[in-house]
C-alpha cells in the first residue's frame, strides 16, 4: 500500500470511529456522506458583493444577538443588582451591575485570561457599541477592578442568578416541549478544573503521584446540566469540593464526588422542590445511599452499572435475566441491533449489617454492528454492551426511550466538559487564586455559557450557525462589535422595544 493510501485508509477509519461513537450514543446517522452534509460548516468564501453588504451583515447579526442578550440579562441583572457591595460608595467608580455585565461578556466573547480581557475589550469602538447595548456603562472597567470585588461579595449570589434566570424561562414554557418524559432531564459528574504543585490555599484537595509520591493540589467541581430533548445542554449548579474543614479535622480525610453530591442533591431539592426530574449519572454513583436520595427527593434516575460497583447485585441480576426470556426487545438504530434485556424489582440490601433495602430495576443493552472500510473493502464485526440501574419499571413500550434519551444522555455533561475545556471558555483557567474569586469567575463563566447556548439555538440565528459553526458565530459577532461602529440608532430601538419574541430551535 502506497503512502498516500495509507492516509486515506488513515482518514476513512477516523471518520468511521467518529461516525460509531456518535451512533453508539443515540445518533442516527445513515452514513459518512449524510454525517457531514448535516455537521461539516461549508467550505466557501464569504459572499460579500461589497463593504456596505458586509457592514450590513454584521449589524443584522448582533441585533439579533442583542435581541437574545435583552431577554435573559435584566432577569440576571435584577438578581445581581441584590448582592450587597462592600466597596466605599464614594470611591466606587463602576456600580457592582456594571461590573457583573462585563465579568458576563468576558466569556460570552470567551475571553481567555483577565490580561486579554483588559486588551479586547478596551477599545473604543467596542465601548461605544457596548454603551448603546448597555447603557449603563459610562467606562469600561478593568479586570482587576472586577477581581478585587469577587474576592469580597457572597459570589454564591452569582449562581442564584442563573438559577432565577433558569426558572423564570420554565414559567414562561421555553422547554416545555423539549422535556423528556414530562421531566426535566439533569446530568450529574465531576471534573477537575486546574492543578498546581504547590498549595496556594487551603480548599483544594491534594494527592500523591509519581515514584516520589510529591504532592499535587487540585480543584474538583461537581457540575450539573440540565438536557432537552434536542439534545441543548445548558450549565445550571457547581459544587465545588472544599478540603479546608477536612484538613483541620484529620490529613487522612478528605472532600469526594459522592459527598459533594449529597450537598448538591439538597441544594437542588431546596431551590426545585416541585420540579420533576431526572438524574443520569456514572457508576460511581450506583450504591444504596444515592438511590435513596434520588427515591426521597421523588427523582426518576438511570445510573450506569458496572460490574465492580456493587458485584453481588451484578452477579444475581445477570443470573436472572436468562430465566426472564418474555422481558426482552429489539431495535435497529443507525445500522446498529440493539437487544435489550431486563429485571424489575430486584432486592438490595444495604448499609450497617444490610438493614436498609431498595428495589432495583436493571436493564442492559447489547448493541452488534458491522463496519466495512472504504479502501479494503474489509468488513468486521464489532459488540458492546452497556447496563443501567433505572429507577422505574422496565417495559417494553419504554425501554429504548429511557436507555437513549435518559441512560444515554449522560454522554452530554462529558461533551459540555469537552467544550468549556477546550472551545473558548477556558474553564480549566483560574482567573484569580482567591478562592472566593475564583468561584466567582467559575459562576460568570456559566452565565455567559448558558447565554451562548441560548443564542446559537435562537430561531434568530439559526441561518447563521449553520454557514459559521457555533464558534465561528460567536467570534464573528465579537469582531463586528470589535471592527466598526454600529449604527447606534437601530442598536438603541432594539434596546427599548421588548415587543419581539424568540424561540428555541434544535
Amino acid at each position: 500500500m502506497t503512502r498516500p493510501e495509507k492516509r486515506q485508509e488513515k482518514r476513512a477509519q477516523e471518520q468511521t470511529l467518529k461516525i460509531g461513537e456518535l451512533e453508539a450514543k443515540g445518533f442516527n446517522f445513515v452514513g459518512l456522506e449524510e454525517y457531514h452534509k448535516k455537521r461539516a460548516i461549508a467550505n466557501r468564501k464569504r459572499g460579500y458583493e461589497s463593504p456596505e453588504d458586509e457592514k450590513s451583515d454584521r449589524q443584522d447579526c448582533v441585533e439579533a444577538a442583542l435581541k437574545v442578550y435583552q431577554r435573559t440579562l435584566p432577569v440576571l441583572l435584577n438578581r445581581l443588582s441584590k448582592i450587597k457591595d462592600p466597596r466605599q460608595p464614594k470611591k466606587v467608580k463602576h456600580s457592582l451591575t456594571v461590573l457583573m455585565i462585563y465579568g458576563i461578556l468576558m466569556f460570552v466573547y470567551q475571553m481567555s485570561s483577565l490580561r486579554e480581557a483588559n486588551k479586547e475589550m478596551s477599545t473604543a469602538i467596542f465601548f461605544e457599541n457596548m454603551r448603546a447595548m448597555f447603557p449603563d456603562f459610562e467606562t469600561m472597567p478593568h479586570a482587576d477592578t472586577l477581581n478585587r470585588l469577587l474576592e469580597r461579595i457572597n459570589v454564591e449570589e452569582i449562581e442564584e442568578s442563573l438559577l432565577e434566570l433558569f426558572e423564570q424561562l420554565i414559567k414562561k414554557k421555553k422547554f416545555r416541549n423539549y422535556l423528556i418524559n414530562k421531566r426535566y432531564l439533569i446530568a450529574i459528574d465531576g471534573t477537575q478544573k486546574f492543578m498546581r504543585t504547590e498549595e496556594w490555599t487551603k480548599e483544594p484537595l491534594v494527592r500523591h503521584v509519581g515514584k516520589d509520591k510529591h504532592e499535587q493540589y487540585y480543584v474538583y467541581v461537581l457540575e450539573a446540566v440540565v438536557i432537552l430533548e434536542n439534545g441543548i445542554t445548558l450549565p445550571l449548579m457547581s459544587e465545588f469540593l472544599n478540603n479546608e474543614e477536612y484538613r483541620d479535622v484529620s490529613s487522612d480525610k478528605q472532600d469526594c464526588e459522592r459527598k459533594a453530591f449529597y450537598r448538591f442533591a439538597e441544594r437542588i431539592k431546596q431551590r426545585f422542590p416541585k420540579l420533576k426530574i431526572s438524574v443520569t449519572m456514572d457508576g460511581l454513583y450506583a450504591c444504596g445511599p444515592v438511590i435513596k436520595t434520588c427515591i426521597d427527593n421523588g427523582w426518576d434516575y438511570m445510573l450506569v452499572f458496572k460490574e465492580g460497583s456493587m458485584r453481588d447485585t451484578w452477579r444475581e441480576a445477570m443470573g436472572l435475566i436468562k430465566y426472564t426470556p418474555e422481558n426482552i426487545g429489539e431495535h435497529h438504530c443507525g445500522g446498529r441491533n440493539q437487544v435489550y434485556r431486563w429485571i424489575n424489582d430486584l432486592e438490595y440490601n444495604y448499609g450497617n449489617n444490610e438493614r436498609n433495602k431498595a428495589r432495583l430495576h436493571v436493564v442492559i443493552c447489547e448493541e452488534t454492528w458491522e463496519e466495512t472500510s472504504r479502501t479494503t473493502g474489509k468488513t468486521t464485526s464489532n459488540t458492546t454492551r452497556y447496563a443501567w440501574l433505572s429507577g422505574k419499571k422496565i417495559t417494553k413500550t419504554n425501554v429504548e426511550t429511557r436507555c437513549l434519551k435518559i441512560g444515554r444522555y449522560r454522554w452530554k455533561i462529558e461533551n459540555n466538559f469537552l467544550v468549556m475545556k477546550h472551545q473558548g471558555y477556558q474553564y480549566e483557567h483560574c482567573f484569580s487564586y482567591n478562592w472566593n474569586a475564583m468561584v466567582g469567575f467559575h459562576h460568570l463563566m456559566q452565565i455567559g455559557r448558558f447565554m451562548n447556548v441560548l443564542l446559537v439555538h435562537s430561531e434568530l440565528l439559526e441561518k447563521k450557525v449553520a454557514v459559521l459553526g457555533i464558534n465561528g458565530l460567536l467570534e464573528f459577532i465579537f469582531k463586528a462589535c470589535t471592527a466598526d461602529v454600529l449604527d447606534l440608532t437601530r442598536i438603541a430601538s432594539i434596546v427599548i422595544d421588548n415587543n419581539y419574541q424568540w424561540r428555541l430551535v434544535s
